[in-house]
């Protein structure tokens, strides 16, 4: 979620502020890689090795065991083989406002998620069932972006709301040879809908911006402040809403999926509120994928290409008639989007185990600007695993935005200032960025990574100055 807050002139532009805070050990906790400079095994080490096999001491298996506390003495194998796998994964970032923007500071949030997986063929033995479970506790000095630069996008992915909540709660099914799939549950849409599986994830941080994790646009169905307060928001993680998503893999290449989502998931508290009632609507989105060359039998570079669009069935303000002073609504919104996500380049082979080479994305999203903040989206990167000689598992990775504002929100900005002479002084017009991201893989468990963003016209005007991001990152697994 990127709630937007209200600059008092009816849309969101401007942010408050904070006097922002850090720690000592916040600090050392993201220094530590540097001040180390552990290193993890590359496939060169691997080669020597294989010529002269010799013992692995225990602190080098120590570094490339997959988990900072090992196979707990045995525990997570042993409860592996009996269906029940669980996985503890903190991010600790530093954000810092170098220049532009509201007001220049640095902060430290830091996010934990605890994720439990059952599978029912193990546990029980029926073929085909899946339970999941995750909860994700957020810390830290919140709200970033709001204090010190302002933007729609957010510079920082783990930038929300500090709380302790459940995140995800769903069962899944397959069936009729794993052709169909129903999952329903508490969920959080951008696990299964717009999500670029080769570039960047949860489970592989390569950009700390927000909207190349999920589209800002996507967020076209909150609330705006300023605006008349409807019944909608979107579910994308950390928060979650009741569901259910069926899936029908046509092909081994082609798939078909829809879901259905509470239209106003609780944005405090627990995270376990289910209050399902016809004021709140519903979320509807829609995808269809094609899969290249992600058979075992494939040799060519794998990729996807994904089509889809959502449905809002709640009541939305028209972006004009608010501005100039007489409020109307329409019935629903929508918006559409095209995602590829693609391999450009491998580096050693199809069995590498680190996946050398180059990949990216490109991404198109739109929306109708008659009740929509945003109306069209555009964004693409680059990230390359295994740049430097005997970092194969390092990744360098480049990205852009650009997010275009409403167009019948300017002609309202513009009409209201005919009448009434610099009321607005800026009008909207875009936001956009461009990161530039190392991420170290320090060990088998254990990351950091550099980001530097430029943020143009943060908040969508040019009311707010262009600012210069820095974050630094890290990620455990326990």
């Amino acid at each position: 979620m990127r709630p937007i807050t209200d600059d008092g002139n009816g849309f969101a532009l401007h942010y408050g502020m904070m006097k922002p805070m850090t720690t000592r050990s916040c600090r050392l906790l993201l220094l530590l890689p540097v001040l180390l400079g552990l290193a993890p095994v590359g496939r060169a080490d691997e080669a020597a090795s294989a010529s002269a096999p010799a013992a692995k001491s225990s602190f080098r298996q120590f570094l490339e065991q997959d988990y900072l506390f090992g196979n707990w003495g045995g525990g997570r194998t042993w409860l592996s083989e009996r269906g029940v796998d669980f996985e503890f994964f903190y991010i600790g970032t530093m954000p810092r406002n170098t220049s532009g923007g509201l007001k220049t500071g640095t902060s430290y949030e830091g996010a934990l998620l605890m994720l439990l997986d059952l599978d029912s063929k193990k546990l029980v033995g029926y073929e085909g069932g899946h339970l999941h479970m995750g909860g994700v506790w957020l810390h830290g000095q919140d709200h970033f972006s709001d204090r010190n630069i302002g933007d729609l996008n957010k510079v920082n992915l783990i930038d929300f709301p500090n709380a302790a909540r459940l995140w995800e709660l769903w069962y899944e099914q397959k069936f009729l040879d794993d052709k169909w799939s129903l999952k329903f549950g508490q969920m959080a849409v951008d696990q299964d809908f717009i999500k670029a599986e080769y570039y960047n994830s949860l489970a592989s941080i390569n950009l700390h911006n927000q909207t190349f994790f999920y589209p800002t646009l996507a967020f076209n169905v909150y609330d705006i402040p300023g605006f008349p307060v409807g019944h909608h928001a979107l579910p994308s993680s950390p928060y979650g809403a009741p569901g259910a998503l069926l899936r029908w893999n046509a092909t081994d290449r082609v798939y078909v999926q829809a879901a259905a989502y509470d239209g106003f998931p609780e944005q405090s508290g627990s995270g376990a509120r289910i209050n399902l009632n016809q004021e709140e609507g519903a979320l509807i989105y829609f995808e269809t994928g094609y899969k290249l060359n992600q058979r075992k039998q494939d040799s060519g570079l794998p990729g996807n290409i994904k089509l889809g669009a959502y449905y809002h069935t709640d009541d939305f303000s028209d972006m004009y008639s608010v501005v100039t002073g007489s409020p109307t609504v329409h019935s629903g919104t929508w918006g559409g989007y095209l995602l590829l996500d693609q391999m450009l380049y491998r580096e050693v082979g199809k069995n590498d185990p680190a996946q050398q080479g180059l990949v990216g994305f490109f991404r198109v999203t739109g929306a109708p600007p008659d009740r929509n903040l945003t109306q069209f989206g555009l964004d693409g990167g680059l990230g390359y695993k295994g740049l430097i000689p005997t970092r194969d598992y390092d990744s360098l990775s480049i990205a852009g935005s650009y997010l275009q504002m409403s167009r019948d929100l300017r002609r309202g900005q513009n009409d209201v200032n005919s009448i009434f002479p610099g009321y607005f002084p800026a009008l909207v017009d875009y936001e956009g960025v461009f990161e530039v991201n190392y991420k170290a893989q320090l060990t088998a468990w254990w990351t950091a990574n550099a980001s530097v963003q430029r943020v143009f016209h943060p908040g969508g005007s040019a009311a707010i100055r262009d600012a210069w991001a820095f974050i630094l990152g890290t990620t455990l697994r326990f």
